[in-house]
């Protein structure tokens, strides 16, 4: 998944191994536009969701593609994902379909170096357009910085506060739709001996990721864009307004008495029996939440409510975050006749597959869902299809020193042990 949390280790030894891997991959490659003889797809071994749907793809829908260019999935480990794709790239051994690069760095310089198809000139070209949500083409195309597709979405998770529909109504609460309404919910919940806020602060990225969707719904979307750009600076005034009104949170004693020793599989537990009334969350816990055997509170009583407004902010409550999870890409040398009917197929009938088999939400659109779908996802769904754009989490367009310093100093807000100000000055002196 490609999150503020996915760094990379990089050292000889790494690299030595991944030569060994090149040699036996290269042979995966879409070779030349007039040489294509099977349609390769190299992932990482840790996810099987993506080559178990086009496994299934080809036997059915894609059975024609299958038949004029066979699938060939191959695997490496993702620990040393973005080092092995730089030596395949080097070699133009990137097979035809291949997850994308872990960091949005690399997948610029994929780009720039006409490495990876641009998918938005293409669907123009092979009338594929329409197959992919608005709100995830606007997040992989604000991810990679251009205004063009280069990638898609096999996963699309949005996030936002999940809720304890029976604790709220108890505590006489409707799901807050500005940032005030959240705060007089906090402080209703914590005079009622309820504990407010439930979060990872021990891995600081849940944390973190209030300080961005609140600097989007004050600043507006593209704020972090201009810290990336150089344009303005986390430690501006307005910016630390953000961190602050986390802060106070942490302050007030609203995340619980223990929030920095707090990590995900915890926090999630903690929700799930009960023990808070908010939980902000990207829907990839969806598989947790429709899980009896962990959801003891019931999934009927979990609502979503998206990050609310700021009031005179410039975002606008629409405005979904969310990330693309793992986002693949095609390799412009390799791009043939085959390959686009195997972009055809699968832009057509990927969503419906991943959610019919896996029950992954994704963000190509769906024609066929499940009978039985959960409700809660079904509600994702809907909030996802009627969103008209999306905005990134904190960390997106920052250096990966700058993301470590920020997720190790989260749960320091959190806990109330760090100011907006301290925060936000540590992360700015490393994303130089």
């Amino acid at each position: 998944m490609i999150t503020a949390r996915g760094h990379r280790q990089r050292n000889l030894s790494i690299v030595a191994a991944v030569g060994v891997g090149v040699i036996a991959l290269t042979g995966c490659s879409g070779g030349g536009a007039s040489s294509t003889k099977e349609f390769t797809y190299l992932g990482q071994t840790q996810n099987t969701a993506i080559s178990g749907t086009l496994d299934i793809l080809a036997k059915d829908k894609c059975a024609a593609a299958e038949k004029a260019a066979p699938l060939k999935a191959d695997a490496i480990d993702g620990t040393t994902w973005d080092q092995q794709l730089q030596l395949l790239a080097g070699q133009d051994a990137l097979s035809d379909m291949s997850m994308a690069g872990g960091t949005p760095s690399l997948m610029q310089e994929f780009i720039d170096s006409g490495k990876v198809l641009n998918l938005s000139e293409t669907f123009e070209k092979e009338g594929l357009e329409g197959r992919v949500l608005p709100a995830a083409e606007s997040t992989i195309k604000a991810l990679y910085g251009g205004g063009d597709l280069y990638a898609l979405p096999t996963e699309f998770n949005i996030e936002g506060f999940w809720y304890n529909k029976q604790i709220l109504a108890d505590n006489g609460i409707e799901a807050p739709a500005t940032w005030n309404d959240l705060v007089d919910a906090a402080a209703t919940l914590q005079a009622n001996d309820v504990q407010p806020f439930i979060a990872a602060g021990k891995d600081g990225w849940p944390i973190t990721r209030l300080v961005g969707d609140y600097i989007a719904r004050d600043l507006g979307p593209d704020a972090l864009q201009k810290v990336a750009d150089g344009d303005a600076s986390l430690t501006d005034p307005e910016y630390v307004a953000a961190a602050d009104a986390v802060a106070e949170l942490g302050t007030a004693g609203y995340f619980g008495p223990a929030a920095g020793s707090i990590d995900y599989n915890t926090a999630l537990n903690q929700f799930l029996t009960g023990g808070g009334a908010f939980f902000y969350m990207g829907s990839w816990a969806l598989s947790a939440f429709n899980d009896e055997e962990q959801n003891k509170i019931g999934v009927d009583n979990i609502g979503f409510a998206p990050f609310p407004t700021v009031e005179g902010g410039k975002g606008t409550i629409d405005q979904v975050p969310a990330n693309v999870g793992i986002p693949v890409m095609f390799t412009a040398k390799g791009y043939d006749d085959n390959v686009a009917q195997w972009l055809d197929c699968v832009t057509a009938n990927y969503g419906d597959v991943a959610l019919n088999e896996f029950g992954q939400v994704t963000g190509f659109v769906v024609n066929n869902p499940p009978a039985d779908q959960p409700a809660l996802t079904k509600e994702v769904q809907d909030i996802i299809a009627a969103a008209p754009s999306s905005v990134l989490w904190f960390e997106a367009a920052f250096s990966p020193e700058a993301t470590a310093v920020s997720q190790k100093n989260g749960g320091g807000l959190a806990a109330g042990t760090l100011t907006g100000d301290a925060f936000m000055k540590l992360v700015q002196d490393a994303n130089k």
